[in-house]
């Protein structure tokens, strides 16, 4: 576990990172794993709605639902998007540049953690092979907490794990929904830009960044 980093006393002492969309770049493969599986039953998603639906903590099979197909064929459809998500984690590229590197500069200033609504078979999958989780106090993931973004919950759990301040404390995220979990837990919430997620609302979000790097600068004080 990564020890509390010395020097001069910051607001700011520790992160809570989303994962999907932050720190790995999943969110349109979780999109196409859910679209094949619709679409092996002859249903067709659209796009925008499943973001729209995503902004509210539904996803996937929002849209089936409301065209009528039963829970049964879902929750068979559920375990063949999963099967086919798990495929792409394997054998796609979903590395963001500069992740480690930056991950490792911040840990000589704050203490970080992954507040993930990713499920911890998926997790565990993403992080078989990569350096990420050494940076990281903890990571909880969708198994560890009763309600999803955006209720505040995760991101509280997270505070109590840390035993920080909301003031203490910065929520990294790429999302509309995570950052109504960070607004409604009080927390701060720097946005980092997604191709994926880039058009939703980020009106309420604290700060706006390109990439990760940028992080350095606002826990120091200089944005």
């Amino acid at each position: 576990m990564p020890r509390k980093p010395e020097g001069i006393e910051r607001l700011k002492q520790y992160i809570l990172f989303d994962h999907d969309g932050v720190l790995v770049d999943t969110e349109s493969w979780y999109y196409r794993a859910g679209e094949r599986a619709l679409a092996d039953i002859g249903f067709t998603q659209d796009k925008a709605q499943y973001l729209r639906d995503m902004t509210r903590g539904q996803a996937t099979w929002a849209q089936a639902r409301a065209a009528g197909i039963d829970e049964q064929t879902i929750s068979r459809q559920r375990e063949v998007r999963n099967a086919y998500y798990q495929d792409y984690l394997r054998t796609e590229a979903i590395e963001i540049d500069g992740v480690v590197d930056t991950l490792a500069e911040l840990s000589r200033y704050v203490r970080m953690a992954i507040v993930t609504t990713s499920k911890g078979a998926d997790f565990a999958v993403i992080h078989e092979k990569r350096q990420i989780t050494r940076f990281m106090d903890f990571v909880l993931v969708r198994e560890d907490y009763e309600l999803a973004k955006p209720h505040p919950e995760p991101y509280l759990t997270g505070l109590e794990r840390f035993g920080a301040t909301r003031a203490e404390a910065l929520v990294v995220e790429d999302s509309t929904r995570g950052l109504n979990s960070a607004v409604a837990a009080g927390i701060d919430c720097a946005i980092v830009h997604n191709d994926f997620t880039s058009a939703q609302d980020f009106s309420q979000a604290t700060y706006r960044i390109a990439t990760l790097s940028e992080l350095k600068d606002i826990i120091l004080g200089e944005r």
